[in-house]
């Protein structure tokens, strides 16, 4: 649910019909596993931020879709993009929790409650499910609905679940990750994503790429979810103040990332044609191009949509952490959300160190304060 940036969880469209070599990086966008030092689980704090961010929006939404349904005995629950390690159950037990006590006010019974947790086949599912007995014996103590937790393995870019049988869709930090990096893009050898120095050609390939693949999604889940079901979307966004949609400032999580590429390629480490050949699946909508795809498409009615600023460097206020601390714990952020990708095109080697210089590019930049970076918090209706 990530990352990102930070990602919180990314799904992508699994697309085994095409060689292992031109997909590798699609197929390998999956969070790192297990619970180690550079894992995912272990280096998730700014997708836990994420997540209370849109907490009152989620709340919201949940109140009213149980109304408008009036109180059905059974709801089934679906985290897209779910990732790993126990940030995958907070917006669930939000949700149920919230059930729960609207029941309780309401003198209503409460229903039992499928749990999807979907993402990828790649996606490190053992590392989850370890936590299901702590998410169970949590509600149990506050909650007297039942609840059933299951796996969904798959692309939310393809079919997941019956007809009209979802009533409330979540998903975290995942959206902005693509089907598949877009098509045509210009050769930029220094650049691993959108930058100040981008083409225009290059943004549009980006967006063409992230509205058909919104589209997509949208179109799929109005097929799985019932009538007045709802959906409560977090994207790593950009803030329309900026009119530039190139624009992106130094401290960048994607900038970074080019930079230590390129120290590589200076040492030798990493060829200039493998950095040219490499572009992450990723886009950063705004508020405007997520109203326009909805609007198109047409199943869904708008019911929130909110841009809340995103400071990366809070975490190393609230935790009294050095510069050294803050540097590396922001380094091994992004590399748990971006070291699967990396690995499929770079190779193993080159990790360590890559990282290593990340961290450097953090600390030259610490005084950066104007962030592109923001949270886009949207709830929609089925129609």
């Amino acid at each position: 649910m990530d990352s990102r940036f930070n990602g919180a969880v990314p799904s992508l469209r699994y697309i085994d019909e095409k060689s292992d070599d031109e997909y590798a990086v699609v197929k390998a966008l999956h969070m790192s596993g297990g619970d180690g030092v550079n894992s995912y689980s272990a280096n998730s704090l700014p997708q836990k931020r994420v997540l209370q961010m849109a907490k009152a929006v989620l709340v919201k939404n949940t109140e009213e879709m149980m109304m408008n349904l009036n109180f059905p005995n059974y709801i089934k629950v679906a985290e897209l993009g779910c990732s790993s390690g126990q940030n995958t159950f907070l917006a669930m037990s939000e949700i149920i929790n919230t059930i729960n006590v609207l029941c309780q006010q309401s003198n209503q019974n409460p229903p039992e409650i499928d749990c999807c947790l979907n993402d990828l086949p790649e996606n490190d599912f053992n590392t989850t499910f370890k936590f299901v007995p702590f998410f169970k014996k949590e509600l149990m103590m506050t909650n007297q609905a039942s609840c059933f937790v299951n796996g969904t393995p798959g692309s939310f870019y393809s079919r997941l679940f019956s007809r009209n049988s979802l009533h409330f869709v979540h998903s975290s930090y995942a959206l902005h990750w693509l089907s598949k990096v877009p098509e045509k893009l210009e050769n930029d050898t220094e650049n691993v994503y959108i930058s100040n120095s981008s083409s225009q050609s290059t943004y549009k390939a980006y967006l063409n790429q992230f509205q058909r693949d919104f589209t997509m999604f949208l179109t799929l889940r109005s097929e799985e979810m019932v009538s007045n079901g709802r959906m409560v979307l977090t994207f790593n966004g950009r803030n329309t103040i900026n009119s530039d949609p190139l624009y992106r400032d130094c401290c960048h999580f994607w900038t970074l990332l080019s930079n230590s590429l390129c120290d590589l390629v200076s040492e030798g480490l990493v060829s200039e044609s493998k950095l040219g050949a490499f572009n992450v699946p990723f886009y950063d909508p705004n508020e405007q191009e997520l109203k326009e795809v909805i609007q198109n498409q047409g199943s869904f009615k708008i019911n929130d949509l909110e841009t809340h600023g995103f400071d990366r460097a809070h975490s190393k206020r609230d935790n009294g952490e050095d510069n050294y601390d803050a540097r590396y714990n922001r380094a091994k952020s992004v590399r748990a959300i971006a070291e699967p990708m990396l690995i499929a095109h770079f190779g193993e080697d080159i990790i360590d160190t890559l990282f290593d210089k990340y961290a450097r590019h953090v600390t030259q930049h610490a005084n950066c304060r104007n962030r592109t970076s923001v949270t886009l918090v949207l709830a929609l209706t089925k129609k």
